[in-house]
């Protein structure tokens, strides 16, 4: 039967600090007395320091303005800028370009640019991932079309339900993805070229440019070995 340590058992006698004192070379001028309460010290200052937590640091005022609380982000390699700045460039340049060409339909919304940010500059984050990036801007996109299409008589209404619901539902389908609230709310003050689409935005502009995008971000984070992307699928 294994016997069973408790913190008791590891606490030192004299006797044994007397003998681990004689195996030290030269001249210790203190009893075994003397140390084990010098030990006892150390101890409970040790023990009280592990189980206090760390003081809150406050600022007020000026001092805000001089150091942050938090440290700031670490700086990313220029290699890790390069990268996700040429991914960025192919990514909205492809849609922008198929988006202005001759007899096209429409492919680039505003919010494609907040989405870039995320996946081709911060692959890592859960809300950069093809569930939530794709997933996010057709949930969105399904809310804003028929939030404006509810209440396309009250337009601050319409654009308040849009973007409030279509948040709750990013939420209720684990696809929380930041731009896809720009996507539901250009599906309400879009104007009329996007109002006539009505549910068609769904599929052109938003699921059209979105695979065109993760598309570019796929193949460019193949081609580097510091990145995985994606972390997950669904």
């Amino acid at each position: 039967m294994k016997h069973k340590i408790i913190a008791a058992d590891l606490e030192p006698t004299e006797h044994e600090i007397a003998e681990a004192m004689n195996e030290v070379k030269g001249f210790i001028d203190i009893t075994p007395h003397d140390f084990l309460k010098i030990y006892h010290l150390i101890h409970t200052r040790a023990a009280t320091k592990f189980l206090t937590p760390p003081p809150v640091r406050k600022r007020t005022g000026w001092q805000k303005w001089l150091r942050p609380l938090s440290e700031p982000a670490p700086r990313v390699h220029i290699k890790e800028i390069g990268w996700s700045w040429l991914a960025a460039l192919v990514g909205v340049g492809l849609v922008a370009w198929l988006n202005n060409a001759p007899h096209a339909t429409l492919l680039l919304v505003g919010s494609f640019g907040a989405s870039a940010v995320l996946i081709y500059g911060a692959v890592n984050s859960p809300l950069a991932q093809p569930r939530n990036f794709v997933g996010g801007h057709l949930v969105s996109a399904i809310i804003g079309v028929a939030a404006w299409k509810l209440f396309s008589n009250h337009p601050t209404l319409a654009a308040a339900v849009a973007v409030a619901t279509a948040l709750a539902a990013m939420h209720w389908t684990r696809t929380l993805h930041p731009p896809g609230g720009a996507t539901a709310l250009i599906a309400v003050i879009g104007g009329d070229s996007i109002h006539r689409l009505g549910f068609s935005y769904v599929l052109l502009p938003v699921f059209g440019g979105s695979l065109i995008m993760l598309v570019v971000a796929l193949l460019f984070n193949k081609m580097v070995k510091w990145s995985e992307y994606p972390e997950f699928w669904l």
